[in-house]
């Protein structure tokens, strides 16, 4: 025990203890006294007050065995007050939580506390069974596995040309992820030929799943983004018996509420302007990523059909009118895109980022947004990431810790994180100098500017998607 009080680190030093108000003090003392009555103490010698203090600066890290000390320490490590604590007092920790792909159609997600650099896996999703109403003219029962996301989007879409063998083929995929309050949510995806509505939510205080209220309609591939503390569901696509049928329909979800609340529907109004009816039912409207950015959604959209996405810019949502707007030209039509294509950002000090992949096998260029010029510019010429031709998504990006960070797989198939530097690339005034020196000076400054985080061997576990949670 002695060594779990003396790890506190930077945030909180010995003696340093918050001032907090009588009523939230009471309210703490009511709390702890509650924890067990055979042990009236967490920690011999020291009010429950002080062993809370105590409790709320260690690392997250070590939660997990810590609450096999008693029942009371489990009581006490999993009680919102704690976390309320840790946030007072600023000792709050940023974790990665990232999703992966196993044996095809098996999802798991693991967390990565980015200090201790070590990898916790999270509790398996569970596994639930909804009865179909028989007006849709389904099988009479549905088997929702969450755990089971996975075929490619590109497989999914055959079906509005007819081709639904990759959804036979594959029972379970295309949920979506969103964090939120605190939480991970997991959202719709495909049962066997029906897009599903549910929703799960992973709590890590209490490291455990909980089936939240379900959304208005099914959904697969559906975006997801953060506006206001509230979580947005916005297109996707649902099965029809005519196929796939694209989603101009889009929900926010408000945690403190549990309520689901319908958004307007994004207008597609550049798919609405194709020149004859042949293009407009040829070519099938889908919203290919969403980011939110500068307090609104940002949702780039793409004409699909058959091998190919015609990119025909994009669509915004304005909270506080409740609308759509069109996305500027440059910002949609210069949008990076990666396999599939689906677009990814990532805002990380209020700056938009995206990473457009290289023709080359072992590169890419991170690309930065001006709304000033409505144009996107590299800042960094060389991304170390590897074209996985087979995998549905090569890399990932994630903004935490203040900085940019890809996650990739490797040369030796290990999944990387991989973190980087980017303050002198966003001012890079430099003093003349000659070509070979300017030449000489920009290798040295790719090379310095990534970081490998961490690399672990995942076997032959495919990304999917991430989340950050600082709780």
């Amino acid at each position: 025990m002695g060594a779990f009080l003396s790890l506190t680190g930077n945030k909180a030093r010995a003696g340093e203890y918050s001032e907090i108000s009588q009523r939230e003090t009471c309210k703490r003392q009511r709390m702890l006294s509650s924890f067990s009555e055979e042990n009236p103490r967490l920690i011999p010698s020291l009010p429950d007050e002080i062993s809370i203090q105590i409790l709320a600066r260690l690392p997250r890290i070590h939660y997990l065995n810590m609450k096999l000390v008693s029942r009371s320490w489990k009581n006490a490590l999993t009680s919102p007050e704690l976390f309320s604590l840790r946030r007072e007092l600023g000792t709050t920790e940023e974790w990665l939580y990232l999703l992966t792909k196993v044996d095809g159609d098996k999802l798991l997600w693991h967390a990565l506390d980015p200090s201790s650099r070590k990898w916790q896996r999270l509790p398996p999703m569970p596994n639930v069974s909804y009865e179909e109403e028989s007006k849709r003219g389904l099988s009479g029962f549905r088997m929702w596995n969450v755990v089971g996301s996975g075929i490619k989007i590109a497989d999914v879409i055959k079906g509005w040309l007819g081709r639904r063998d990759g959804l036979d083929r594959m029972p379970f995929c295309g949920c979506a992820v969103g964090a939120v309050d605190g939480c991970l949510y997991v959202l719709g995806g495909f049962s066997r030929v029906s897009a599903m509505k549910c929703v799960w939510r992973y709590d890590p205080v209490q490291n455990a799943w909980v089936e939240m209220t379900s959304m208005s309609m099914g959904r697969a591939y559906c975006k997801t983004g953060i506006l206001n503390s509230k979580l947005y569901a916005v297109g996707g696509v649902s099965m029809s018996r005519g196929g796939c049928t694209p989603l101009q329909s889009a929900e926010v979800f408000d945690p403190r509420t549990g309520i689901w609340t319908q958004v307007p529907n994004m207008p597609f109004s550049r798919a609405q302007v194709l020149p004859t009816a042949f293009l407009a039912d040829m070519l099938k409207p889908i919203a290919t990523g969403m980011t939110s950015y500068r307090g609104r959604l940002c949702v780039p959209q793409s004409l699909y059909s058959w091998p190919f996405f015609v990119d025909v810019g994009g669509e915004v949502y304005d909270p506080e009118t409740n609308s759509w707007d069109e996305m500027p030209v440059g910002m949609g039509e210069g949008w990076p895109a990666k396999q599939a294509g689906t677009k990814l950002g990532v805002v990380v000090d209020g700056e938009l980022y995206a990473l457009d992949p290289s023709s080359s096998l072992d590169s890419g260029k991170i690309k930065i947004y001006d709304p000033q010029e409505d144009t996107w510019k590299v800042i960094v010429d060389k991304v170390p990431i590897r074209d996985y031709t087979d995998s549905e998504s090569p890399y990932l990006l994630a903004g935490f810790l203040g900085k940019l960070h890809v996650i990739t797989k490797d040369a030796n198939h290990d999944i990387s994180v991989l973190q980087a530097d980017l303050h002198n690339h966003l001012n890079p005034s430099q003093p003349a100098s000659s070509s070979n020196e300017q030449q000489s000076s920009m290798a040295e400054a790719e090379r310095d500017i990534w970081k490998i985080i961490v690399t672990k061997d995942f076997g032959s576990a495919e990304l999917v998607s991430c989340q950050v949670l600082d709780i």
